[in-house]
């Protein structure tokens, strides 16, 4: 089946997650019943529609968010917990389409979005076990050449410093043969992501903002000036809405954003592996500087350690909407290939999510009719992007909208292949991808 329902898929329904099972919810937050009168309703309860809920309701406006599911139950409690400094799609598109100026506000922004996890953490007590510190890897040495020149640009044009080691050198950091070249940096991190997607929904009930989960808004009407969120048991009526759903969006409410503006992400299902605990010691002697560590491959590898000293070790993705075959298989050998002394340690936790993307890896925020705003795209980089988005579109609907509309003026095209064909279009390039990265 080429066009199989995301919420169908067994990755979505794989719910054997660490982080789901290191956490004490609290009891589930009542469905929408009835009409509710807001200034703003926000649809999506990840990162996004959290951090917008949190920022309008600081800003006096009544806020009323619509989750279909459980807080934090799609990529933002489900994803490696890397929060990443910059953009899935580099500086590029940004200098391209919109000049160099502007691509460094671009940059100073995505600064802001860690800088901003860390103000979060600490004025609403979030326990999210949040560390600094990032390591970009190389596998061999076409992927070090690229890598020395991306981290020269970035120094070169944005004054970003990271740490250069190559060799015997980059087990002083990650102890493992596999990697010939690294750079390390201190701004970015890591942190428990359900952990902080529950703390900034306590923070934005705090502020006054409704909360409902098991509401997923099937359509969304607009009346003039108003728009109309409807639900299978409700209605909110408000000024403005956020629409923070992504590519679960559709397979809830087909109509709630246009269909030019879905065409233009892409669902990417991500897998991670858990260890069983090591010791402190065997732990930290695989990443000594105990930074979040990714690869720079097409198809990458990606992992982290967790606060009682488990590997998380993220590094197969799908293309189509069905989990791979012998996945926990396949991520134990690529986990063993970077640290074969983990030889014989079980794994106790697999799952999986979709993330989504667009054409060009770049953000994709916008409006529809000048009071319904959306947030979209993140592409892998939406662990510190998705506060930043949800401060700025709270900005734009209260106060000015300038720093909002940097991103706004980024251009995105439809995947190829319409709604049919545009998966396995895409499963055909990266599968090419793939093999371009094994023959190095």
């Amino acid at each position: 089946m080429l066009r199989p329902s995301l919420l169908r898929s067994d990755t979505q329904r794989d719910t054997h997650s660490y982080y789901e099972a290191s956490v004490a919810r609290p009891p589930a937050l009542p469905p929408l019943h009835g009409t509710q009168r807001a200034d703003v309703v926000v649809v999506g309860g990840g990162f996004s529609g959290l951090s917008a809920a949190l920022e309008l309701a600081e800003r006096g406006r009544r806020v009323v968010l619509l989750e279909a599911d459980r807080i934090g139950s799609g990529a933002s409690g489900r994803n490696g917990g890397q929060a990443i400094v910059g953009y899935a799609c580099g500086m590029g598109p940004f200098e391209v389409q919109l000049g160099r100026e502007a691509a460094r506000q671009a940059w100073a922004l995505s600064l802001q979005a860690v800088d901003l996890i860390d103000e979060r953490i600490q004025r609403y007590r979030i326990d999210c076990e949040w560390r600094r510190g990032y390591l970009y890897v190389a596998d061999r040495p076409r992927k070090a050449r690229a890598l020395r020149q991306e981290m020269e640009s970035l120094e070169r044009d944005y004054g970003f410093a990271t740490t250069w080691v190559e060799g015997d050198a980059v087990r002083q950091y990650v102890d493992s043969p596999r990697y010939v070249a690294a750079a390390y940096e201190a701004v970015s991190g890591h942190l428990h992501p359900l952990r902080y997607a529950l703390g900034l929904a306590r923070a934005a009930q705090e502020a006054g903002a409704l909360l409902h989960e098991h509401s997923p808004v099937r359509r969304l009407e607009r009346r003039g000036p108003r728009v109309r969120a409807h639900t299978d048991a409700g209605v909110v009526e408000a000024d403005f809405a956020v629409v923070a759903g992504n590519c679960l969006l559709p397979g809830y409410g087909p109509g709630v954003l246009p269909p030019r503006l879905t065409a233009r992400i892409m669902p990417v299902g991500t897998y991670i592996l858990a260890t069983e605990p090591l010791s402190p010691e065997r732990a930290q002697s695989l990443i000594p500087c105990g930074a979040a560590v990714c690869d720079n491959n097409v198809v990458l590898d990606y992992f982290r350690l967790s606060a009682d000293h488990r590997l998380l070790f993220g590094g197969r993705v799908s293309y189509t909407t069905m989990t791979p075959p012998r996945l926990r298989a396949t991520l134990q050998q690529r986990l063993q290939a970077v640290f074969p002394q983990l030889a014989g340690v079980v794994s106790t936790h697999l799952w999986g999510g979709f993330v989504d993307i667009t054409m060009n890896r770049a953000p994709d925020f916008g409006r529809v009719g000048g009071n319904v705003y959306y947030l979209q795209g993140f592409s892998g980089h939406g662990v510190a992007l998705t506060g930043l988005a949800g401060r700025l579109v709270a900005e734009a609907i209260t106060a000015q909208s300038e720093r909002f509309d940097l991103y706004t003026r980024l251009r995105h095209q439809a995947f190829p292949g319409g709604p049919w064909l545009r998966t396995p279009v895409l499963a055909l390039g990266m599968a090419w991808y793939r093999l371009r990265d094994a023959l190095g």
